[in-house]
């Protein structure tokens, strides 16, 4: 079994979507990206998680980031489904979502419980753990990875932070602390020497040799 892990290349692959058939890396571009899975198509938390992705899409846009679902479900689904989201959690999803039938992107990213391969007649919770997201960087590369329960929805808006944490760490030589927000202050990180950090932020607070704090403008 591939296992994945931080920094490896996102596995590439076809697939067919709500807005036509892509090939993954074609599509991701020279964009970030966010790939996320669902359980199944018309069932409760997986509409309300949908519904909040369609309303802060343009906050991913903002940030140059693409957003596309995924889940076992055929695409006459997805798209009966995309009516009742709209209707219920009052926005419309304009981003695409795949239909993996036949499994092949679910095994390839490891979004399957274990020694779960059935692929007739799944359900809801046949596919528990299938409720995984996925951070990619304009080069490929994942940079998060997260997998919840069945039964928990998920935070959205913690990846819209994770995203902005890892662009601005992309471009400056820092990090963010425990319960980091934009805009708050950053870490400088150790390899930063002090003299360095001088000509480079100009001001910061030292803590410990280890913990240094800078705002960035």
């Amino acid at each position: 079994m591939n296992i994945l892990r931080i920094n490896d290349i996102a596995p590439d692959f076809e697939a067919s979507t709500t807005a036509g058939k892509i090939n993954f890396h074609s599509w991701v571009g020279n964009k970030w990206c966010v790939l996320f899975s669902h359980p199944k198509d018309f069932t409760p938390v997986c509409t309300t998680e949908l519904g909040y992705m369609a309303k802060i899409n343009k906050e991913f846009e903002k940030r140059d980031c693409k957003i596309i679902g995924l889940s076992v479900d055929p695409l006459e689904s997805h798209k009966k489904w995309l009516i009742d989201i709209e209707e219920t959690q009052g926005a419309k999803v304009l981003y695409p979502m795949i239909s993996d039938e036949n499994l092949e992107i679910a095994k390839l990213y490891n979004m399957l419980p274990a020694d779960d391969n059935q692929i007739e007649d799944r359900t809801a919770i046949t596919n528990a753990t299938v409720r995984s997201i996925f951070l990619i960087d304009p080069d490929k590369k994942i940079r998060m990875m997260l997998t919840y329960p069945m039964t928990t929805g998920r935070n959205f808006d913690e990846i819209l932070r994770v995203l902005d944490s890892i662009q601005l760490s992309s471009k400056h030589r820092v990090a963010t602390p425990a319960n980091w927000e934009k805009n708050d202050e950053v870490i400088i990180i150790p390899a930063v020497s002090d003299d360095e950090a001088k000509k480079i932020f100009k001001d910061f607070r030292k803590i410990k040799p280890y913990l240094r704090y800078t705002k960035l403008s």
